[in-house]
């Protein structure tokens, strides 16, 4: 709960999956599965003819859970004589390097999906200008021809592994240098003017039409991937070609996620200085670590778009 406390702040999108916990005892491969829908029934009935009934269909998508994790070292020394609270401080900052190391790993999954778009151009390596309306309603036509369906539930904040409701939009999950971008957009509705609604997100900060963005300063740009920058006034880190700021907009059950709580899945441990044991004998150190397993991965191409742009100088 210490460390769960510390990380699920930092926890943006790895909020908007389909969360799989980790079974005990089980394997280290991890199994989500999904439900082929339902073909339209244009065929007439029969009257006093039975149809046929239809049967559930199901896909497997299975990937190979990892176990990731370090410790920090502290001294009876520092424990005795420093005016900070170190152990406190060490556990909070555990738990915030769990969560960022965590959200970066599922970014890494999703972010290589095929389902992309350009904000000018066929390629990244053109890119060079910032977001448009219009690039945001084609990833959400694009996704909606492909039976997307918008999100409904996110992973809830307690310990617990379970989920709440929420208004049904697709969530665009980005980095925070976009903001003033997204809110030069026609119709932008910032979170201060919701009103009585609810976010889905600390992070969140406003609408566009279907679409409710939320920031993350961890979703970090590609550095001089983009066009050239020319006479645009974009971000580069070198000035010669603009860095390419991917956005993900995500439907329900885009991608699968073992999410960061549970017994089973995330745990801190602490060891304070004072007790002896072989190899300390006189118990000088102790140490504050954690450990958690983590799986990720497109669970729908066709549910999650890539929009890459640039991003505006100020």
């Amino acid at each position: 709960a210490g460390l769960l406390k510390h990380a699920d702040p930092i926890l943006v999108l790895s909020k908007f999956g389909q969360t799989k916990p980790i079974p005990k005892n089980s394997s280290q491969k991890i199994k989500f599965r999904r439900a082929v829908p339902f073909k339209p029934a244009l065929t007439p009935l029969t009257e006093g003819v039975r149809p046929e009934s239809q049967k559930m269909k199901y896909e497997d998508v299975e990937t190979t859970l990892k176990q990731y994790g370090t410790y920090t070292e502290i001294t009876d020394v520092i424990e005795d004589t420093h005016e900070d609270e170190v152990l406190k401080n060490a556990t909070m900052l555990s738990g915030q390097q769990a969560g960022e190391t965590m959200e970066l790993l599922t970014w890494g999954a999703v972010i290589g999906g095929t389902n992309v778009i350009y904000a000018n151009g066929v390629q990244r390596d053109t890119v060079n200008t910032v977001l448009s309306l219009a690039k945001i309603r084609q990833a959400v036509r694009t996704m909606m021809n492909n039976r997307a369906q918008k999100i409904t539930s996110i992973l809830d904040g307690s310990v617990k592994v379970q989920t709440r409701p929420v208004e049904a939009a697709f969530i665009a999950v980005c980095h925070t240098d976009l903001e003033p971008d997204i809110r030069n957009l026609p119709g932008f509705l910032p979170v201060a003017q919701y009103g009585s609604r609810s976010v889905v997100s600390p992070n969140e900060f406003g609408t566009v039409e279907n679409v409710r963005f939320v920031t993350s300063a961890l979703l970090g740009p590609i550095p001089d991937a983009g066009g050239a920058v020319g006479s645009n006034k974009v971000l580069s880190t070198t000035g010669t070609k603009a860095d390419i700021y991917p956005i993900i907009i995500l439907g329900q059950d885009a991608f699968g996620i073992c999410p960061l709580k549970g017994k089973e899945s995330a745990e801190i441990k602490v060891r304070n200085p004072g007790k002896p044991e072989k190899g300390d004998e006189l118990g000088q150190t102790g140490s504050v670590g954690w450990k958690a397993w983590h799986a990720a991965l497109i669970l729908n191409q066709g549910w999650m778009t890539r929009l890459e742009c640039a991003s505006a100088q100020l």
